[in-house]
């Protein structure tokens, strides 16, 4: 492992593409054993009904771009640029997007082998 690592995460394989989020996980090209930074982009209004949560890794967000608000377990906090969010691993969380959208950096910590997110699909379901 080499003593630093540069990477530009609009570089970085945008994983889920079409699905009107973007994301971006440095983790890999960081090199890093501590921690990974991900970028997120919500496009304008997208809700997400969908969650996740960690079984070990306690995330935080940091919002840069737009504003919306983020669900976390069963609150929900609104959210505008440079707020940062601390997420237990036992929370289930998503975003949903402001009309502007919304840009998030994501942190996390040591991540297991193997990772320990679990997606929790249909968490929070259309009203």
């Amino acid at each position: 492992m080499s003593d630093y690592a540069v990477k530009n995460l609009l570089e970085i394989e945008d994983l889920f593409e079409g699905d009107e989020i973007e994301a971006r996980f440095s983790r890999k090209y960081l090199d890093s054993e501590e921690l990974g930074v991900s970028l997120f982009r919500y496009a304008p209004n997208r809700v997400a009904t969908d969650g996740h949560h960690h079984e070990e890794q306690e995330e935080a967000y940091v919002v840069v771009g737009g504003s919306g608000r983020i669900r976390l377990d069963d609150e929900v906090v609104e959210l505008q640029r440079f707020d940062v969010v601390r997420v237990a691993p036992q929370v289930v969380r998503a975003f949903e997007a402001g009309p502007e959208g919304l840009e998030v950096i994501a942190v996390g910590g040591r991540k297991p082998e193997g990772g320990d997110g679990v997606r929790d699909p249909d968490r929070w379901a259309p009203q």
